[in-house]
């Protein structure tokens, strides 16, 4: 798979157990949390809002989760929480850029730190991984929602600059200022989304050999399992 999909394409299996849900729903609160604090409550007024919403519906979580989340936002002692990315490089060399959200940026550099040198990778500053990637929104939809011929005739009109198919979901691009607006179109046609988000897409994809890619999956699974990692992008191509 490529790593412009990051590791969701990889950690998107079918029968999750109980604890990855619960995290993976962890991880899902505490963006609607955000989200909810640094804008409108109302998510039809809230871009950022609506499209954690909708990624919470797309992984089931149930409404009252949604509600209890939202409803924390309005607590005057909520920690505050900060977007924050490291970068560097992991197992066999592949450049890594992981997005958190935490309350705690010592602990959370401290952790992700130790997740890279045991895996005999390293971190470095901002910069040293990100010049592999360029930045584009990226929205994705499962393929039961629309056809692909209507989804790529609705992405053309909505302004994106690139729409592909696999067998499982429709990936739309756009240039980052637009991914609202075209997402506000294709709303109009479409109401379950997989994922709104700003995606670092590999400039040039790494390919690894057969008997390396189980050290890159244990080094991914650790990050993913640190509870303030919201994302990962790296240029690995399985």
């Amino acid at each position: 798979m490529a790593g412009h999909s990051h590791w969701a394409g990889i950690k998107h299996k079918k029968g999750k157990a109980d604890k990855e849900k619960s995290k993976v729903f962890s991880k899902l609160s505490k963006e609607i949390t955000v989200a909810a604090k640094l804008g409108d409550k109302d998510p039809s007024m809230n871009p950022r809002l609506r499209s954690a919403i909708q990624a919470a519906r797309s992984a089931n979580m149930p409404k009252d989760n949604i509600k209890r989340a939202i409803d924390k936002s309005s607590l005057s002692n909520m920690s505050q929480f900060e977007s924050l990315r490291y970068e560097g490089f992991g197992p066999e060399k592949v450049a890594v850029i992981v997005e958190a959200l935490t309350d705690n940026k010592n602990r959370t550099a401290s952790n992700i730190r130790t997740i890279f040198q045991k895996a005999g990778g390293s971190m470095g500053t901002q910069g040293s991984a990100s010049h592999n990637f360029t930045q584009l929104g990226v929205i994705k939809i499962d393929k039961k929602e629309i056809l692909d011929e209507d989804i790529f005739e609705l992405s053309i009109e909505a302004g994106a600059s690139e729409c592909k198919s696999d067998s499982n979901i429709h990936e739309i691009q756009c240039p980052v200022n637009d991914i609202y607006n075209v997402k506000k179109e294709l709303e109009k046609k479409i109401y379950n989304f997989i994922s709104t988000e700003i995606e670092w897409i590999p400039l040039n994809n790494v390919k690894v050999s057969k008997n390396k890619k189980d050290d890159l999956i244990n080094f991914f699974e650790t990050l993913e399992d640190n509870e303030d990692v919201h994302n990962i992008y790296s240029n690995v191509e399985f």
